[in-house]
């Protein structure tokens, strides 16, 4: 096959030093993380709800697929306004996911497995069933100014109060919510239920700290930070005022959040301060009772250079992985391969020297990878997200290619979808990539026994599903398993980087070391094309597959012609030196 060949070439070097993924320090550093949604995971229990027993059934799973470190989402007591991030107590287990018994079980089974557990943290609200909320509410002592109050404005001709700004909840409608008791206004960013703590007061900040304390104390290794832009908004001028937010011009629906530009309430520049105090108290803790590494992640759903502060200031340290949504937010099923390859070499060359890079393609917000950036294309952004610089992050079910799950509007419970119309609630809900975990082809996916799941189990679970794919040679699941223990033997972590365009496909080579060298190949086209990839990269004619797409003619351990090698649409290749 005669086709055109273009190249273009950058190359990044990065610290070729071996990784060593026992080491105290470093642990997390090309490490493979994973995200646990609890509520459908595994349902111990039979009552349709995923839990923490479930959890630890499974634990020897994430083993054998080779992660190093898992992140649940909210378990604490919760109403469950908005699915256990409307905190009611960040100290006690919500019931229905089991107790604190049972978080002790799964936290000293984790360490057993050499897996380090990582907490969801959610710092920007709480439940307004808070006890501190409560007493706020009261003007307690002490807490008068735990929540952000405000009177609002007031007519002076119609004596008629109002919000004190325009603020959008990111959950649609005013960000403020009037409460008769108190007589003033509290700022809500999410559903009504979660008021907005004030970490312009110290009693805040301490509190918070507190909570770190306490869960460390439990034995976890770290914390992923939810929200961390809303953290703090700006503060009332000398008069007590607040500035509306400009038209963002991006909708014309003045109740979504999108119709304004968030200049007051995202990305503040105190939000960074707090972020390395807390690193502080990680470190801190550390030096007083020993152990491995404490890591935060953060939750960053913002513009690059913003995400880069959190990493730190260059005399304060700051998240060790704040998440890397770059590729998440600005790609989908027609983004080309220019543009992928753009932003992971714009997000490779802004990490500060010493730090890690994250990839981060799905998670519970989003639709899920299937099927937002196309069911043929599993393999190749595992192949992608496992073989690039630095740490990874899989959502639950990405490594079998869950796809979404059609939810109705009957069944939808998604605050977003709710606080929208039968007719567009689909477009922003959630619910689609929660639906519980495929474990195997029996009734409700191996999920649980009979009772009906909270969310309905996808139809195509008969063939999606860990039990399937763990008994073919050639699946999603065992590409990934491959992919991380290949990983782990050529340290490509941290291993140098070095790239190059063959038309639409997008290359990579990788070393560390002495190691063999590891070549990638992605086809984001549309079209099959033949390339040289030993010339490029000054290989051997023959090289070995290590990892090739399901749909692919390429199997495990197939010598190939690395001078003329063929790479159909949509499929991604891991090579290696005989």
């Amino acid at each position: 096959m005669n086709v055109q060949i273009v190249f273009l070439v950058l190359v990044t070097i990065l610290p070729a030093s071996i990784l060593c993924q026992s080491d105290a320090d470093t642990w997390y550093k090309g490490g493979n993380f994973y995200q646990i949604y609890p509520r459908s995971f595994k349902d111990n229990n039979n009552d349709g709800i995923g839990d923490l027993k479930g959890i630890t059934s499974k634990l020897e799973y994430l083993k054998e697929i080779g992660i190093d470190g898992v992140w649940l989402s909210p378990i604490y007591k919760s109403p469950m306004k908005d699915f256990g991030y409307d905190i009611s107590d960040f100290t006690q287990i919500q019931p229905e996911y089991g107790t604190m018994k049972d978080f002790e079980a799964l936290a000293a089974k984790c360490k057993r497995l050499g897996i380090r557990l990582i907490l969801d943290f959610v710092p920007n609200h709480t439940s307004d069933q808070h006890e501190w909320f409560i007493k706020s509410v009261n003007k307690e002592p002490g807490y008068e100014n735990f929540f952000y109050w405000h009177p609002g404005k007031v007519n002076a001709t119609t004596g008629e109060r109002s919000p004190p700004s325009n603020w959008l909840s990111s959950f649609r409608y005013s960000a403020w919510e009037w409460n008769e008791k108190r007589k003033q206004y509290y700022l809500h960013q999410f559903t009504i239920e979660q008021p907005d703590l004030n970490y312009r007061e110290p009693a805040v900040v301490a509190k918070m700290k507190e909570v770190l304390v306490y869960w460390l104390d439990k034995g976890v290794s770290g914390f992923r930070v939810d929200t961390i832009p809303s953290l703090f908004e700006v503060a009332p001028d000398e008069n007590g005022n607040i500035p509306d937010e400009p038209p963002s011009g991006k909708c014309n629906d003045p109740d979504d959040p999108c119709y304004l530009s968030h200049i007051y309430t995202y990305d503040q520049n105190e939000t960074y301060g707090i972020v390395y105090e807390w690193r502080e108290l990680l470190e801190d803790y550390r030096k007083q009772h020993g152990g491995d590494q404490l890591i935060l992640m953060t939750e960053a759903y913002s513009e690059l250079p913003y995400i880069l502060r959190y990493y730190g200031d260059g005399k304060l340290n700051g998240s060790q992985i704040p998440f890397n949504f770059h590729l998440l937010r600005n790609t989908n099923k027609t983004s080309d391969v220019f543009e992928f390859k753009r932003l992971i070499e714009e997000f490779l060359g802004g990490v500060p020297a010493g730090s890690e890079a994250n990839w981060v393609l799905g998670n519970h917000d989003q639709k899920r990878l299937a099927s937002r950036l196309g069911e043929q294309r599993v393999d190749l952004f595992n192949i992608l997200l496992k073989t690039l610089p630095g740490i990874s992050i899989t959502y639950q079910g990405e490594e079998i290619g869950m796809t979404d799950v059609i939810i109705s509007w009957e069944d939808s419970v998604d605050p977003p979808a709710c606080n929208s119309n039968e007719t567009t609630y689909y477009a922003v809900s959630r619910d689609p990539a929660r639906t519980p975990f495929q474990w195997d082809d029996s009734r409700n996916a191996g999920f649980n026994w009979f009772k009906k799941p909270w969310l309905p189990i996808s139809t195509n679970y008969k063939c999606v599903n860990v039990k399937t794919q763990r008994a073919q040679p050639r699946s999603h699941l065992n590409n990934y398993k491959r992919l991380i223990k290949l990983r782990k033997e050529a340290s490509l972590g941290n291993a140098s980087y070095e790239s190059a365009l063959f038309g639409e496909i997008y290359t990579y080579k990788r070393q560390s070391g002495s190691v063999k060298p590891i070549v990638v190949a992605l086809n984001f086209g549309k079209t099959w094309e033949t390339i040289n990839l030993s010339a490029k990269y000054n290989l051997p004619e023959a090289l070995k597959v290590v990892v090739a797409s399901i749909e692919s003619q390429y199997t495990e351990g197939q010598i190939v012609n690395g001078t003329r090698l063929t790479v159909p649409n949509d499929i991604g290749l891991v090579l290696t030196t005989l």
